[in-house]
This record gives C-alpha cells, sequence and structure tokens, in this order.
C-alpha cells in the first residue's frame, strides 16, 4: 500500500506540475486540459493535484514509519 500511496502521489506532481506549465504556455502536457467539465479551472485542479501529491506523500511517509 505504500508503494501505491508513492506511486500515485509521484502520478499526481508530474500530471500537476503539466497541468500548471501548460497554463502558463511554456509547455504542452498534462491530463487536465482534456477534462471538460475543468474547463476554465485548470489552474485550479493543477494546484490541487500538487497539493493532493504532497498529501499522498506524507502518507506514504507515515506508513513507512509504522513498519519500523
Amino acid at each position: 500500500m505504500r508503494h501505491l500511496c508513492g506511486f500515485l502521489g509521484f502520478v499526481a506532481l508530474v500530471q500537476g506540475a503539466l497541468g500548471i506549465t501548460n497554463e502558463f504556455g511554456w509547455g504542452d502536457g498534462g491530463l487536465l486540459r482534456h477534462v471538460a467539465f475543468l474547463d476554465g479551472y485548470e489552474l485550479f485542479a493543477s494546484i490541487a493535484l500538487l497539493l493532493f501529491a504532497f498529501a499522498l506523500f506524507g502518507v506514504s511517509e507515515s506508513m513507512r514509519n509504522q513498519e519500523k
């Protein structure tokens, strides 16, 4: 479970970062721009994904500390 949280955190981090760079015109990536109901709110969703990624990393780290 710890590895799954770490992997999902990494995916959320990458997608959030790609979404932010896409919003500022620095890149052309990320899956959030393809989600229709987020039209106009991609930047906020990208920031939320970054926060979610850090929360998943915290959960993963907490699970690792409990295993010791």
